[in-house]
């Protein structure tokens, strides 16, 4: 037996003093909200309600439970409500602060035609992670290492030299005798990539190589990042989607390739199925990744 159902059809046919309009009321037929009362009676030992031809009347035992009815009915109704609200409700995921606005607006886009709004908020690694953590957020692209990741992206090293060239060999930044007196050229790690798995990889690079420690910058923003690269010697750490965006030259690393790793973090798993069922591919090109499987 349904008591929920049969606790609506109780109360509605109590409240109206009519099988058939009570019946009406739950957009049931009569015979059903009979059989469900009956049902109700039966599972009590004890008779709710007086049946005439035409009206039906409260006995003292369905008087006594009528109040706790009319509270299971409201309580179930209003699960359901907010139930259908739930589905509704955005769920706020935390993304990087690299992904463009026509990108993140493509996948809240994306997302809306499965059935699913986001409402995004852009963060940096550290940020991102404890708004998951601290739960103001349900969902966050959190950086992880490539061999941990769902999506991986490329990094190499962008200028304003023009065309693509060869990969270029950090070794190839070593200051020498001959340029001893001129500013060395720098790397410029942005805040995206301050996570150790990309940060400890360049330095370790560096210090291998014999570069100076100051060649290898970590910016305080991406746009301090951006405004160093643009000055036309230094160079910016960086995924080819991201350099394409800038309008700037990107090439691979030649000594050791680095990749950015990510994966959502959510408290509720099923909040991250969802956002990857709905917008994976969508969210790989936010990333800049050049794909989604694991």
């Amino acid at each position: 037996m349904d008591l929920v159902a049969a606790c609506q059809a109780f109360v509605a046919v109590s409240g109206r003093g009519s099988f058939t309009d009570g019946a009406a009321a739950v957009g049931i037929p009569q015979s059903v909200a009979s059989r469900r009362i009956a049902a109700l009676e039966a599972r009590f030992g004890a008779r709710l309600l007086n049946r005439t031809s035409r009206s039906a009347t409260l006995t003292a035992v369905g008087q006594a439970l009528l109040p706790t009815a009319r509270r299971l009915v409201d309580v179930a109704t209003a699960l359901e409500d907010e139930a259908e609200r739930a589905k509704t409700r955005p769920l706020r995921i935390a993304v990087p602060t690299i992904c463009a606005s026509l990108s993140l607006a493509r996948l809240v886009a994306d997302a809306k035609t499965h059935q699913l709004e986001l409402d995004v908020t852009q963060a940096g690694p550290a940020e991102r992670a404890e708004l998951a953590r601290t739960r103001e957020v349900r969902v966050a692209v959190i950086a992880t290492p490539p061999d941990r990741a769902t999506w991986r992206v490329p990094l190499g090293v962008a200028d304003t030299s023009g065309p693509p060239a060869k990969p270029l060999h950090l070794a190839a930044l070593r200051p020498t005798r001959a340029n001893r007196a001129a500013t060395p050229r720098r790397v410029w790690v942005q805040p995206e990539d301050d996570v150790p798995h990309v940060r400890d990889r360049l330095t370790r690079s560096r210090d291998a190589l014999g570069l100076h420690p100051s060649q290898v910058v970590v910016a305080n923003t991406l746009v301090t990042a951006i405004a160093a690269t643009l000055d036309g010697r230094d160079l910016l750490l960086c995924s080819p989607a991201q350099a394409t965006d800038l309008g700037l030259a990107w090439r691979p690393i030649g000594e050791h390739p680095l990749t950015r790793g990510y994966d959502l973090l959510a408290d509720d798993r099923a909040d991250a199925e969802r956002v990857r069922a709905a917008a994976s591919t969508t969210l790989a090109r936010c990333l800049g990744a050049t794909g989604d499987d694991r």
